[in-house]
């Protein structure tokens, strides 16, 4: 073996690849070819520790028009001619080492995926997740990652329309900053990734090439974080979205009036030219030769291997049809865009390098495309059973005095009132507007229901369709009982655009865990992504796109795992969406699923159980069959217009989701005659699944009731809209502007420090 083993390490290529590579060439590598099966070979382009559960993962549906993987983003038919795109991405450890530009560069690398396609990006969705607020690190991570979200996004014109915040002392070094795009566009218009027509020439459209981004794909997003990892700021990409800008509309104006003057289009985004150049001619099963001494490049001295593996942002290849060269440098230089023909389509089915007369690297298509596949045995954490088994009964109930010390109240109404206050301000409950007012979840027009809703609803103009869009994950879950938190991330995702009035159609996903080649890791992988397969093939919810974000750990210590799932919903008639906030006085007010006197297991992995006893355990639980029901119960009352507001109970139970229906608009809850025949805690703070709160005219109650029947969904009457206070029973009555404050302020008190 004849290459340098630190260059091997440094590619993060185990010995067994490298002489794998060896056997598959024929010979040893040389420099730029050992950085291309790098590249090529990461988890982050080659799927190679994941590959084998995301074929576990539903597809495949008669909406569906693009293969798992098969192009730069999903697509979606929601009729009229017209397709949605949609796809979501990590950029967690580029954020870890510089927040504002990893994170805005996360935005621009996945809506390029989107306009690629030829589609007009029209929203962007964030998740995000980062350690306690009290570290200044954390408010130093979190303020840089929702300015470059918005910095990128708003200069771009694409409204920033939903997303959720997350925090655990398990992200505090490695924080998640996953980002979704999703984009409109005629079918008939939908533009490959494709290299295809041998003898037509490759364009390397957009910004020069630098050093900026060389190993991100193998160095940043296949290690494990160490005090060493400031070290790597120079891997972080920088962007520019004003010429990001140009290049969208270009790109458009490209597969809007002209597609016939190419054959594909394919962003630049992790390992560049090589990832590039590789996928599309795999995909149309062609070869290509590029010419390095042809790119454009802004830094002096580069060689071809920085040259192949640069993740400068902004740029896109265009495979231009021979007869149509000139008219497609046209187009892009009226848009004051470069662009300069780098190589040559091909017909012998590899890639080769050049830098001008010099051939600099040769390799087969199909060896870089086919990286070795590990199916690995999980085994569960030992600390797992003694969690699971934890006796929740043995906790203080809010009713007991033991809870006085903890809530500073010596009547049990008071002591419930505490512990509503105290889950509202904390940073993980209370109102996100902080972050979402950074965005402009405005532009475009499109936006009929914004942020701080269970879900976004976008009109889709010159139609009476929209379409609901929310990102949904908890890796608490995830950690107590993979296999559920796997099914309620996608459960509870397509309760939310059921919420909106949407019906679910497709999720991408983006799975975020730690280090893959650890059998514990690698259980909660597999159990999740069991548990989402399940809920997507119960829900009719197809995987259509997504990323694997792996080796997401500091120091050996990995995160929580934590699977996000973006969910779309389709709305036939926009003017029925519904939205969480009670709406007038008077109306009745259900809980539609699980009645009030829940088992205390609903406690397991709750807010409560965190915030108030500072633990977390138990085994979260959920009924697929049941879920089902209540979605199909509330998606038909919306439509036949007998709800007025419609919400999610998640996060924080019950307690917290009528606070948040009362807060919306200010009006309160008459909870007269209820009963808890079992714990208060349970009922008001346990995070039961399968649960919506609905409110209703008096004069629809019969209606709704019926239809609860005939899905044998359980219905509940809770009380009736009005007055200035949340009141349930004898157990509960806080005024809403209490709730409010709380709420309100949380999130900003915990940013002081």
């Amino acid at each position: 073996m004849t290459a340098d083993l630190s260059l091997i390490e440094e590619l993060s290529l185990s010995l067994d690849e490298y002489h794998l590579i060896v056997k598959l060439l024929g010979r040893e590598p040389n420099e730029v070819e050992l950085g291309m099966f790098g590249a090529m070979w990461s988890e982050h382009c080659g799927y190679k520790n994941s590959k084998p559960l995301l074929r576990l993962l539903p597809n495949t549906g008669p909406r569906i028009l693009t293969d798992m993987g098969g192009e730069n983003a999903g697509a979606v038919d929601i009729g009229d001619g017209l397709c949605i795109v949609m796809k979501i991405e990590s950029h967690n450890h580029p954020s870890a080492i510089e927040p504002y530009e990893g994170a805005a560069t996360g935005v621009g690398g996945i809506v390029r995926d989107i306009f690629a396609m030829g589609a007009r990006p029209i929203a962007i969705l964030d998740s995000l997740r980062f350690g306690p607020l009290r570290e200044p690190r954390n408010r130093y991570l979190f303020g840089g990652v929702v300015g470059g979200i918005g910095g990128y996004g708003n200069c771009l014109g694409i409204p920033t329309v939903a997303g959720e915040v997350s925090f655990s002392d398990t992200y505090s070094a490695n924080p998640l900053v996953n980002a979704m795009c999703v984009g409109l566009a005629k079918i008939e218009r939908l533009m490959p990734g494709r290299a295809g027509g041998p003898g037509n020439p490759v364009l390397l459209v957009g910004a020069d090439t630098g050093r900026d981004g060389i190993g991100g794909a193998n160095v940043l997003a296949s290690r494990v974080f160490d005090e060493a990892s400031a070290e790597l700021r120079p891997t972080v990409q920088v962007g520019n979205p004003f010429l990001e800008k140009l290049l969208m509309e270009a790109c458009i104006e490209l597969a809007e009036q002209h597609p016939d003057w190419v054959t594909g289009v394919q962003d630049l985004g992790a390992a560049g030219l090589t990832s590039s150049t590789v996928e599309a001619a795999a995909r149309a099963g062609n070869g290509i030769v590029i010419d390095v001494a042809r790119v454009p490049r802004r830094e002096q001295g580069m060689v071809p291997y920085e040259v192949m593996l640069s993740e400068s942002q902004e740029r896109m290849l265009v495979f231009a049809k021979r007869e149509h060269e000139e008219d497609v440098r046209r187009l892009f230089q009226r848009w004051e865009l470069r662009s300069d023909v780098i190589g040559r389509v091909t017909d012998d089915g590899c890639v080769h390098v050049r830098d001008g007369e010099a051939d600099v690297a040769a390799i087969p298509v199909g060896v870089l495309t086919q990286p070795p596949e590990y199916r690995r045995q999980g085994v569960k954490p030992a600390y797992l059973a003694e969690l699971q088994s934890y006796d929740l009964a043995s906790l203080p109930d809010l009713k007991a005095l033991e809870m006085a010390p903890l809530l500073g109240c010596e009547s049990a109404e008071g002591r419930v009132a505490a512990a509503l206050l105290r889950l509202l301000s904390s940073a993980e409950l209370a109102d996100k507007r902080w972050v979402w007012r950074q965005y402009d979840h405005q532009v475009l027009t499109n936006t009929a229901v914004g942020p701080g809703s269970d879900a976004a609803v976008l009109r889709i103009k010159g139609t009476k369709k929209g379409i609901a869009l929310t990102t949904d994950g908890n890796g608490l879950y995830c950690y107590l009982d993979p296999y559920a938190g796997g099914a309620i991330a996608v459960a509870e995702a397509a309760r939310n655009v059921v919420c909106a009035g949407a019906q679910p159609l497709a999720v991408t996903d983006c799975l975020n865990f730690g280090n893959p080649e650890k059998a514990d890791v690698y259980y909660q992988m597999e159990g999740a992504v069991r548990g989402m397969a399940a809920a997507c093939a119960k829900f009719d919810t197809p995987v259509i796109s997504g990323n694997v974000s792996l080796y997401n750990e500091t120091n050996g210590e990995p995160v929580l795992p934590t699977p996000v799932v973006g969910m779309l919903g389709l709305l036939e008639d926009v003017d029925r969406r519904c939205s969480m906030g009670f709406r007038k006085e008077g109306d009745d007010v259900y809980l539609l699923g699980s009645g009030l006197d829940s088992p205390v297991e609903a406690l397991a992995g709750s807010e409560y159980l965190r915030e108030v006893h500072g633990l977390i355990a138990g085994q979260p639980r959920i009924d697929l069959d049941l879920e089902l029901r209540v979605q199909r119960v509330c998606m038909e009352a919306i439509e036949g217009g007998l709800l007025c507001s419609a919400h999610d109970c998640s996060s924080g139970g019950l307690a917290v989701a009528l606070a948040e229906c009362c807060i919306e608009r200010g009006l309160g809850l008459y909870g007269t005659g209820l009963s808890v025949g079992g714990r208060l805690d349970a009922a008001l703070f346990g995070e039961t699944q399968s649960r919506i709160i609905a409110s209703c005219p008096p004069e629809q109650r019969g209606d709704l009731q019926a239809l609860a029947g005939r899905h044998a969904a359980p219905l509940t009457l809770l009380g009736r809209v009005g007055g200035e206070r949340l009141s349930l029973g004898d157990f509960l009555s806080v005024p809403v502007s209490s709730l409010a404050g709380a709420y309100r302020e949380g999130l900003p008190r915990a940013l002081e420090g």
